[in-house]
């Protein structure tokens, strides 16, 4: 049980995970939740001729158990994790140990991040004070609404539901997750047409609009999509996290083109 230390006081620069844990049939708790740490961590299945003093410094540390609730608080030495490198950390805390032998079941509850490791990402780039601002909208919600169907309308239907939503008082309009280029809705066409009419809803009612095109798609096709809403005097994207992953998304936050861009699910860039 060299990975369990429940005198241990996380350390500022600690990466801490709050982990849901039901361990296998004859396996008892804190041998499961010694082996989450020991696998997420410097150690394996097997016994190690390498590992020495300075390498156990890293090891990871259950230092809270709480049966009850079948809950466990890991903490981690910043040094195990590269900077700005999310699909690393994650293959640290999130990954292989969801098939551990050792384990039945096991969920990733929460993440408390370092201030170091955060700053190693590029984050918002505009936050709700800036798209408040690009919106000219000071302290009243941000409305919007999301075309229905979410897929089976043509490219001038589309246009035109999206028109009718920023006259009727809305602010912003979007693409849903799986409109994506299709044969009935063209990416390009779409864009065009919305744009017209987000263009036309803005001249009559004095208000600035607010249209997201989704361009998830594979990584240099996203970028292509991404630069063709902004050739068009676009200002905002959207992507699906839940399908997309963390590098591509950490990929074209990276490119900095200047658009805001919505995290399905999740946040505001």
């Amino acid at each position: 049980m060299d990975y369990i230390d429940l005198k241990y006081k996380p350390k500022k620069e600690d990466l801490v995970c709050l982990y849901r844990v039901e361990p296998s049939k004859n396996i008892s708790f804190e041998r499961a939740a010694n082996t989450i740490a020991l696998e997420s961590s410097i150690g394996t299945w097997t016994d190690l001729i390498t590992m020495n003093k300075e390498i156990k410094k890293l090891r990871a540390r259950v230092f809270e158990i709480n049966k009850k609730n079948n809950m466990i608080k890991i903490a981690y030495p910043i040094e195990l994790f590269e900077m700005g490198n999310m699909p690393g950390i994650l293959s640290g805390i999130a990954g292989n140990i969801f098939g551990i032998k050792d384990v039945r079941n096991l969920r990733l509850e929460d993440v408390r991040f370092p201030k170091k490791l955060i700053k190693s990402f590029k984050g918002p780039k505009f936050g709700i004070k800036g798209i408040r601002k690009l919106l000219r909208i000071k302290k009243r919600p941000l409305v919007g609404s999301i075309i229905k169907p979410k897929i089976g309308l043509r490219t001038k239907e589309h246009a035109k539901v999206a028109y009718e939503v920023w006259k009727g008082g809305l602010d912003i309009v979007k693409d849903d997750e799986n409109l994506v280029d299709l044969n009935f809705n063209r990416f390009k066409d779409r864009v065009i047409e919305t744009l017209k009419m987000r263009d036309k809803a803005e001249k009559e009612t004095g208000e600035r609009k607010v249209y997201m095109p989704n361009i998830t798609a594979e990584t240099n096709e996203m970028i292509k999509r991404a630069k063709f809403v902004k050739d068009n005097n676009g200002r905002y994207v959207m992507v699906d996290i839940i399908s997309l992953g963390w590098s591509s998304l950490q990929t074209i936050r990276n490119k900095n083109l200047g658009l805001v861009m919505l995290i399905e699910q999740v946040m505001l860039l």
